[in-house]
């Protein structure tokens, strides 16, 4: 049965309205500490739905541009990493990279903290208030920004992240490339009675808690199943799915992989962040063009 809510088109249309009301006001800081003779590190403050003030780590490769980027959108995590961890630093030096933390946290967590567990389903049960929907304003108002630097190469521009980097490249047509591991907004309704992991135990634990809003919260969810979106994503996509067997494997996001537009490459993890992330790191700079990938990998990838 389909659950896609008739007014979908409208929902997310009315977010990047109210988005739009509120100019991004860029602020940029200089952090010498974290700056290198091969990038430059800057803070960035923007303004997003809200109004909410956001903040993320921008690193420009030293030379002459236009470089490609990767624009980190929030992970479901209290903290913001430069690039994520376990990434070679020298990554800076062939792409821009931007990271952002969207509200709730740290370093974007006033005046909201968030809570984890517990993000996942604040103000789930509306899904006007959804906190979710600020936040992918926050992914897209990121997105906007990094858009507008001149060192930038705007066909070679990748979204990585969690659901909410299918999301950002659903809602607006800046990126080129995705790079994203389904945990959050996919068949949630279906598929999080099956599992007792978190994320998706937070949704089995407001549910058991609140069962009289059950309705209520699938609406709200299915507003951000990613196969409803899917069909707006023409980015190239690279998806990491679970290992085989597991509840987000490569045969479970076969709908997912039909309704994207783009070319699509599903990865199923090998349990190895070696594995895994050379794949992602590889295909990252193949869609990009860069030869030398051996020069930016972690020393222990070589």
């Amino acid at each position: 049965m389909d659950t896609t809510p008739t007014d979908v088109e409208q929902y997310w249309q009315q977010t990047l309205d109210d988005l739009a009301g509120y100019p991004a006001r860029p602020e940029l800081e200089l952090l010498p500490l974290r700056s290198a003779d091969f990038a430059t590190l800057y803070g960035v403050r923007l303004t997003s739905l809200g109004p909410y003030r956001v903040f993320g780590y921008l690193s420009i490769p030293a030379g002459k541009g236009p470089f490609p980027a990767i624009y980190y959108a929030p992970k479901y995590q209290s903290v913001c990493e430069i690039i994520p961890q376990g990434t070679a630093n020298l990554q800076r030096s062939a792409y821009i990279t931007f990271a952002l933390a969207g509200r709730g946290q740290r370093t974007s967590d006033t005046p909201y903290a968030a809570m984890f567990p517990g993000l996942l389903t604040e103000g789930v049960d509306r899904a006007t208030s959804y906190i979710f929907r600020g936040l992918a304003a926050d992914c897209v108002r990121g997105l906007e920004f990094l858009l507008t630097r001149g060192e930038l190469d705007p066909s070679r521009v990748i979204v990585s992240g969690n659901d909410m980097a299918l999301l950002t490249a659903a809602l607006h047509p800046g990126a080129t490339h995705v790079v994203a591991t389904p945990a959050l907004f996919y068949r949630t309704a279906e598929l999080a009675p099956k599992t007792q992991a978190y994320p998706l135990e937070e949704v089995n634990d407001y549910l058991r808690t609140f069962p009289s809003k059950t309705p209520d919260v699938h609406r709200t969810l299915a507003y951000y199943d990613l196969q409803t979106l899917a069909p707006r994503v023409t980015a190239n996509t690279l998806l990491m799915a679970g290992p085989r067997g597991s509840l987000l494997d490569g045969e479970a996001l076969t709908p997912l992989v039909k309704a994207l537009q783009g070319s699509v490459t599903v990865h199923e993890s090998e349990q190895s962040n070696y594995k895994d992330g050379l794949y992602a790191e590889r295909w990252v700079a193949e869609q990009c063009g860069i030869t030398e990938v051996e020069r930016i990998l972690p020393e222990h990838w070589r």
